[in-house]
C-alpha cells in the first residue's frame, strides 16, 4: 500500500510549510553547476502543488528565496531570478487550470522589478482561485518579519490609535504578512538538514517537523505524502495532557 492510501482525510494540514533544501548538493553529484540544481527543483515543485491539489491541502508555503541567499554568489542569484521570472511566466496558466491561488511574501520590494512585475500579475491572474493557496516566501527572513510588524505597532502605539493594553497574540499576528493565513501544521525540510533557517519564527510555534533526507530535486508527492502519514501518527496536545484530549 503506498503513502497516499495510508492517509486519514479527516486529518489533514490545512497548511504545509516546506524548506526546499538541497538543490546544489544534487547538482554536484550530477557532475553539474549548482543552477542545475535550482532549474530542476522547479519539477519538484510541481509535482509538490499538484500533490496538494490532489489531496485536499489548502495552503502549502514554500521558501523560495531567504534574505540570507542574497550572500551567494551574484551568478547564482541572478540565475535564481531568472529561474523565478521564467517559472512565474510558463506555470500561471497550470495554476489557474488547477485551481490554486498565487501568493507571496517576505520583502518583495527587494526583488528585481521584472520578478516583481511578473509576480503581481500571475496574483492577479490567480486570485479567483479556491482550491489551494500556494505562498512563496521570497527574499523572506522570519526575524526581518517580526521586527516589521512590531515597527508598525509601535508606530500605532505612538499615534495612540492603539495602546500598550490592546497588544496581544492576535494583534500581533494580525502584522505579520501572513495575516490571512493559518499557521502550518506541519513543515517539511528536505536534504537531512534539522533546522529551521529564519522561516515563519513565529508561526510555527507549535508546528509538527517533518525532515527527510531525500533532496528536494528528487522530492515528489509520495515523499510528500509520507511525511503527511509520519504527522498523522503523532498526538498535537498544545501543552495539554492526552487525556485532556478526549
Amino acid at each position: 500500500m503506498g503513502f497516499k492510501e495510508q492517509i486519514d482525510y479527516n486529518r489533514l494540514p490545512k497548511h504545509i510549510a516546506v524548506i526546499m533544501d538541497g538543490n546544489g548538493r544534487w547538482a554536484k553529484g550530477q557532475g553539474k553547476v549548482r543552477v542545475f540544481g535550482h532549474e530542476q527543483g522547479v519539477l519538484s515543485v510541481k509535482d509538490i502543488v499538484e500533490g496538494c491539489v490532489e489531496i485536499g491541502i489548502q495552503y502549502l508555503t514554500l521558501y523560495a528565496f531567504s534574505t540570507e541567499n542574497w550572500n551567494r554568489p551574484k551568478e547564482e542569484v541572478d540565475a535564481l531570478m531568472q529561474i523565478l521570472i521564467s517559472t512565474i511566466n510558463k506555470e500561471t496558466e497550470t495554476l489557474n487550470k488547477n485551481n490554486v491561488k498565487l501568493n507571496a511574501i517576505g520583502n518583495i520590494a527587494s526583488l528585481p522589478q521584472e520578478c516583481i512585475d511578473d509576480l503581481k500579475e500571475a496574483m492577479a491572474k490567480t486570485a479567483h482561485n479556491e482550491k489551494c493557496t500556494l505562498t512563496l516566501a521570497l527574499s523572506y527572513s522570519a526575524k526581518w518579519e517580526i521586527l516589521e510588524a512590531a515597527k508598525k505597532i509601535a508606530a500605532a502605539v505612538k499615534d495612540n490609535t492603539i495602546s500598550l493594553d490592546d497588544i496581544n497574540e492576535d494583534l500581533f499576528s494580525s502584522k505579520l504578512t501572513t495575516v490571512n493565513i493559518p499557521d502550518p501544521e506541519l513543515m517539511i525540510r528536505t536534504s537531512g538538514e534539522h533546522r529551521i533557517s529564519n522561516y515563519l519564527l513565529w508561526q510555527m510555534a507549535y508546528t509538527e517537523f517533518y525532515f527527510t533526507d531525500v533532496l528536494w530535486p528528487d522530492f515528489r508527492r509520495e515523499d510528500l505524502f509520507e511525511g503527511i502519514v509520519d504527522y498523522q501518527k503523532r498526538e498535537r496536545r498544545f501543552g495539554k495532557i492526552s487525556e485532556q484530549l478526549n
